[in-house]
């Protein structure tokens, strides 16, 4: 979308992690910046992560780091430690985004886009309400 749109497009996830004996959900923070233009991977600018992988923490990272990356993080000897839900907030601070404040969205007087899916992502994976998610929370 970011090509074709001809700007930068963000991938934000922020997904607790609450898996306990097969119920519950794998975590993932994640932070992915796409350009207009093809790289060296798809289109993405930068690219980080810490996700649970079946049980297993990884952590991964792409593209040219940012200036305001604090990039001592990712060294962290718990891979989960090494990309916080509390590092993406200040990230995207940076980036003069705030997701998480309501306020955030559709400030008095600004345009926006409606971006709509319709059905699944893929055929074997869930969707779930706004209602169905706060009260997995």
């Amino acid at each position: 979308m970011a090509e074709r749109l001809g700007c930068r497009g963000l991938r934000v996830v922020a997904v607790p992690n609450t898996i306990q004996k097969d119920k519950g959900r794998y975590g993932a923070v994640m932070l992915e910046m796409y350009g207009p233009h093809q790289t060296h991977w798809l289109n993405y600018v930068r690219a980080l992560g810490a996700s649970n992988d079946g049980g297993r923490w990884v952590f991964d990272e792409s593209g040219e780091p940012f200036p305001f990356e604090k990039r001592e993080h990712y060294q962290a000897r718990r891979v989960r430690d090494r990309f916080t839900f509390d590092l993406l907030k200040e990230y995207l601070r940076h980036l003069g985004l705030s997701p998480f404040e309501e306020d955030f969205y559709l400030p008095e007087g600004a345009p926006a886009w409606l971006v709509e899916r319709k059905g699944p992502f893929l055929p074997n994976h869930h969707e779930y309400t706004l209602a169905q998610v706060r009260e997995d929370l």
